[in-house]
């Protein structure tokens, strides 16, 4: 029998260990060879790495899809999908989810794994739709998790409404590592007995149960697998590629990989990771064998990241507690699988409670959309005393939440402005504005470094008043063209301090408001400097900017 291998060492490992900061110049050199290794897919694209690539390592994550595209012709590649949140943290209007999907299979993707945190198959449907137009792999991710909901009988339903809303495959996705063997022989059993699809089983080592689950899962009939090459395999990230594959072919199946290039990607990987356990960039707690996450359920990204802004805000200590916190969280929300961006929602919110003191004294602006309805149903009933409390009077909303969006991408286009010179570059300040802009900006100052000495250009090509806009020409013809950078002429984000009467107590504006909020912070929840520093910290991390960037009004809505 064959089973499929699908290598996620340049997307999901990095971003659970080293919250997804591989840079493209580390790991560019090694694609070729992946290449030959004869994996099904290379998933390369999606998840935090589109956010990543622009806010912390100065890339063009399209520019990087296409790079890997050329250095890997005869692979599959494969991303990762939020559904109607795409890359982002919200819900996006429908032509803005479509045109996005467009442009990623045109640079070169061809399957989207598509989920939703929920579950909830309304915010699916545009997705796998355009996905299927374009002739990509529509691949819908079943979150798997556990509660006194989520029961066989209602996954088994879910992967025929995923059959009937036209998906290609199928995949289940352990984000957490809890899945037991028994749990997954029955589930991919009764997947298998339900729909004609090609069903994908991913899962985190976080555990120690996934490699166990894994050979359960491909007994009874599951197609293709996730691993990650061993130098960054186990703990938060996925099973060893090369244990997984010598232990099933011992078994008898085919898994069509050549150990001989295994073995060279494994070497030269490893370097890598010493690099990153020297820099602490890798923390040898992720690495570890966590048998609590099968009660608190934290997946692998979340847990890095967690542990990252606490270390950051020097309330490490803190962790046992928030880890505690979050499965009550969780079980207030009506048991949402703890996937971003719910893990986010559920994490921030689990954090506020034990920093503050006191449960849901501070109720971010993400756990009240949530409670409102803005990301989809709930999977089960909702503590009704939080309702109140986060909502007051304010209605919920039922339907699917994007029916009520208006079209966004004009609107994209016109605010992208001279900043935007691509179609791509205007879906990337669509997801992420403030990022956007900042690299943006980088990327100009680095091209007007470049054309320091050159001759002037001409004045009437200079974007001013009347200024033709290049993406509002090349989104037209959608050429794949690239229009030559034009000179900056947005000032980008100016820097404002809150206007409430009080003096920043610096004259450097951006110096001044960080220490005047986290003044105020401090006072008005009576926590002290560091703890009030670490919500700042955390309301930024939410927001896509850093903690020098915030207002008052951004701290008091969150």
């Amino acid at each position: 029998m064959k089973v499929g291998i699908t290598e996620t060492v340049l997307r999901d490992a990095p971003q659970s260990l080293i919250a997804t900061r591989m840079r493209y110049d580390e790991f560019k050199d090694i694609v070729p060879t992946l290449d030959q290794v004869g994996y099904y897919s290379l998933e390369c694209w999606g998840g935090a790495t589109f956010d990543a690539c622009m806010r912390y390592l100065d890339e063009d994550p399209w520019e990087r899809l296409r790079n890997i595209r050329k250095l890997a012709p005869n692979s599959k590649l494969q991303m990762l999908l939020r559904g109607q949140n795409l890359l982002g943290y919200k819900h996006y209007p429908d032509d803005i989810v479509r045109k996005f999907i467009q442009y990623s299979v045109g640079n070169g993707i061809d399957i989207i794994r598509i989920f939703d945190a929920l579950n909830d198959l309304r915010n699916l449907e545009t997705a796998v739709n355009e996905t299927v137009k374009q002739g990509a792999d529509a691949q819908v991710a079943i979150a798997y998790t556990t509660s006194p909901v989520h029961t066989l009988e209602n996954y088994a339903a879910m992967a025929r409404h995923i059959e009937e809303m036209g998906a290609t495959s199928i995949a289940i996705k352990d984000m957490a590592g809890i899945m037991t063997p028994r749990e997954c022989r029955d589930l991919v059993t009764a997947i298998k007995g339900t729909t004609n699809l090609r069903l994908h089983v991913h899962a985190h080592a976080t555990t120690g149960l996934a490699i166990m689950a894994y050979l359960k899962a491909v007994e009874v009939g599951a197609d293709v697998i996730d691993t990650a090459i061993s130098a960054l395999s186990g703990g938060t990230s996925q099973p060893a590629t090369e244990t997984v594959v010598y232990s099933l072919e011992q078994l008898g199946f085919d898994t069509g990989i050549n150990r001989e290039k295994m073995k060279e990607v494994n070497d030269f990987f490893k370097p890598l990771r010493d690099k990153y356990l020297a820099e602490g960039l890798l923390d040898p707690k992720v690495l570890e064998t966590d048998v609590d996450s099968l009660n608190y359920q934290i997946p692998g990204g979340m847990l890095s990241n967690l542990i990252s802004q606490l270390k950051a805000g020097g309330q490490i200590d803190k962790l046992p507690q928030i880890i505690a916190e979050t499965p009550r969280v969780r079980a207030d929300l009506g048991y949402p699988p703890l996937v971003t961006p719910t893990s986010q929602v559920v994490g921030a919110q689990a954090t506020a409670n034990v920093l503050a003191g006191e449960r849901y004294k501070v109720i971010s602006k993400e756990t009240r959309a949530y409670l409102r309805g803005e990301y989809g149903a709930a999977p089960g009933p909702v503590n009704q005393e939080l309702i109140k409390k986060a909502l007051g009077d304010t209605p919920r909303i039922t339907g699917r939440f994007a029916d009520a969006l208006p079209d966004g991408w004009n609107e994209a286009v016109k605010e992208a402005g001279s900043l935007a010179h691509s179609p791509e570059d205007v879906l990337s300040y669509a997801l992420f504005p403030q990022v956007f802009e900042q690299f943006a900006e980088e990327r100009e100052k680095e091209h007007a470094a470049g054309e320091a000495g050159a001759p002037p250009s001409d004045p009437a090509g200079s974007a001013g008043e009347g200024a033709t806009n290049p993406v509002a020409t090349s989104v037209v013809s959608a050429s794949g063209t690239r229009p030559p950078l034009p000179p900056s002429g947005n000032p980008g984000l100016a820097a404002t301090v809150p206007n409430q009467g009080v003096k920043p107590p610096s004259s450097n504006v951006n110096q001044g408001r960080h220490l005047w909020l986290n003044y105020t912070i401090a006072e008005k929840y009576d926590v002290d400097d560091e703890t009030a520093a670490l919500l700042m910290a955390i309301v930024a991390h939410h927001m896509r900017v850093e903690p020098q960037q915030l207002t008052f009004k951004s701290i008091r809505e969150r």
